[in-house]
């Protein structure tokens, strides 16, 4: 795995399973945490490290198939990897359409666990990284002046520099200084580039609510 530290967390009531797992994991140099329920899961703390869930679907209380599509309502957005003991092609398709990254059925070899674990964990350090640029974006439009956002807006949308000055009633000349500005202020240093970091903004925004389209 890379240097970044990552867990995997552990949700299965087979207490020597999961000895065995957190066994492998930090043999190479993954943190893992063990629960032998999905409250046990609900109740720790997490860490800010990418990390993914390994699930069995048979366990105390709520069984793995039920929990992982609950996984947001908790605010949880961790990639998920489920096992089983006992798997079917109907329960294999259910974990697989709600998101998860793999099926493993027991008894696993080792390398096929770490492979999906390494993907799972892959993903949410990707979504992560994501995220954090989401946000450095979004900070760096809000520094903008009115006149630098909504000339931004406009050039990322593929309006020419005179056809921005007519619509905002500006000088071509006015308009580049602001583009320059625009572009300075968010970091890009070519137009391709502030027109993805544009898109990026389109993808935060918020749905309007159908009260507010009413």
């Amino acid at each position: 795995m890379s240097e970044t530290a990552s867990t995997v967390y552990v949700i299965d009531d087979d207490q020597s399973l999961a000895q065995s797992l957190s066994l492998l994991f930090e043999s190479v140099g993954i943190g893992c945490s063990t629960f032998a329920n999905a409250e046990e899961f609900l109740a720790a703390r997490r860490g800010p490290e990418p990390a993914c869930l390994l699930l069995d679907v048979r366990l105390p209380g709520i069984n793995g198939l039920d929990f992982q599509p609950r996984l947001a309502q908790y605010g949880i957005d961790l990639p998920v990897v489920m096992m089983t003991g006992h798997a079917d092609v109907p329960m294999t398709v259910r974990a697989m359409k709600a998101g998860a990254i793999d099926f493993l059925p027991k008894p696993f070899q080792e390398q096929e666990l770490l492979d999906a674990v390494g993907a799972a964990i892959e993903k949410d350090q990707a979504r992560r990284q994501n995220a954090s640029n989401a946000s450095r974006v979004a900070k760096a439009f809000q520094s903008l002046s009115l006149r630098e956002q909504q000339v931004m807006t406009m050039v990322t949308a593929g309006l020419l520099n005179k056809q921005v000055a007519g619509q905002l009633g500006l000088s071509e000349i006015t308009v580049k200084i602001h583009r320059g500005t625009a572009m300075r202020k968010m970091g890009a240093k070519t137009l391709p580039e502030l027109v993805r970091m544009a898109e990026m903004l389109k993808q935060a925004a918020p749905s309007p609510s159908k009260e507010a389209v009413a």
